[in-house]
């Protein structure tokens, strides 16, 4: 793969703007470089531009070297600058498997990038080649997500690795809800992979939605593409310190984790009693996708009753289907209590 060749001729020519930390590293006694006021420390001083030392604490715990770690302002923001980094508006595609994540789109038509879809089969599975048959020599990124949103299984690893191994460009892999997955990361292999991008976040197992903290992992070169053009202070201070704080608190994620996913079994074999649940799809991640005999009217009688879940009816290959996020038990409760009650109500 030659990434040079693949970035746009514009991103390759760009020269960065610097930040006035990026010329100092360590402690000085007397800042006077970046016009900030000496007054109200520590909110006065720009944050570290390249986060290291969240970085190290991420490095770790992921064992993924710094050099391979860039933070985002959620997992949206790497998402958008894969593109902006990448494909030309109006001459590049990217590909991407269907049901998923709907930011890429997202991002695609932000940037006049025409974004070519694949679906999945009734599995919710994807064939490499399939995927392979949709692209073409303007094709610059593929878009995969595992487990994947809003069908909660992890992909094939055997397709995933054809895929990486026939695919020129950048295969970028969301592993959004991997903490909850039976499946490890892909992450081991990225010293294998050149073109592959790794995508992970704060916001799922890490119960840290509210900070905005995405990771991608990839190449030192990718890497350096991305750093090249994000905003130069992209994650601010109160971020990277919550950042620190939770990272330090890993075991109690773990904790959460095995809860989460005991409160999964408890919940699906619940849902699997209920009259109005049609099919249960299997799930690696803290959600659940349900067929269910009528999923407006279920929909719209849990909102009434202050409860909210998600409506997929109009999603591709997901007719008829609500996800359901697993809460905690007493959520749980309520929402099996009223579905019951709608149920009853019905008949």
């Amino acid at each position: 793969m030659d990434l040079q060749k693949l970035l746009r001729g514009n991103i390759r020519e760009l020269q960065p703007y610097s930040c006035a930390r990026d010329e100092f590293k360590g402690e000085a006694s007397v800042y006077l470089d970046a016009n900030e006021n000496p007054y109200n420390a520590p909110f006065n001083r720009y944050p570290d531009p390249l986060q290291l030392e969240v970085k190290e604490q991420i490095s770790n715990i992921k064992n993924i070297p710094v050099d391979n770690i860039f933070l985002g302002n959620g997992s949206d923001e790497p998402i958008d600058l894969l593109f902006r980094a990448f494909c030309e508006p109006r001459i590049d595609n990217v590909v991407a498997i269907e049901p998923t994540y709907g930011m890429y789109k997202v991002c695609s038509s932000i940037n006049d990038v025409e974004y070519r879809k694949v679906l999945l089969d009734d599995n919710f599975q994807f064939s490499a080649d399939k995927l392979l048959s949709a692209t073409n020599v303007y094709t610059k990124l593929v878009w995969l997500c595992s487990p994947n949103n809003p069908t909660g299984n992890s992909l094939n690893r055997q397709e995933i690795v054809k895929l990486l191994n026939a695919f020129d460009g950048i295969v970028v892999l969301d592993e959004a809800y991997i903490d909850f997955a039976s499946t490890s990361s892909f992450s081991e292999y990225l010293s294998q992979y050149p073109n592959l991008v790794i995508l992970q976040t704060f916001s799922k197992a890490w119960g840290s939605a509210a900070i905005r903290l995405g990771m991608a992992y990839a190449s030192t070169e990718i890497i350096a593409v991305l750093n090249k053009i994000k905003y130069p202070y992209n994650i601010n201070l109160l971020t990277q310190k919550q950042a620190l704080k939770m990272i330090q608190q890993a075991e109690q994620v773990k904790k959460w984790v095995d809860i989460l996913l005991s409160e999964r079994t408890l919940l699906v074999n619940a849902l699997q009693k209920l009259a109005i649940v049609e099919h249960l799809y299997p799930t690696d991640a803290n959600f659940v996708l349900v067929r269910v005999t009528d999923a407006n009217s279920i929909y719209q009688y849990l909102v009434n009753k202050s409860i909210i879940i998600r409506n997929r009816n109009t999603v591709s290959l997901c007719l008829g289907c609500l996800r359901i996020t697993v809460g905690t038990p007493q959520e749980n409760l309520i929402l099996l209590q009223e579905l019951e009650n709608f149920n009853h109500n019905k008949h």
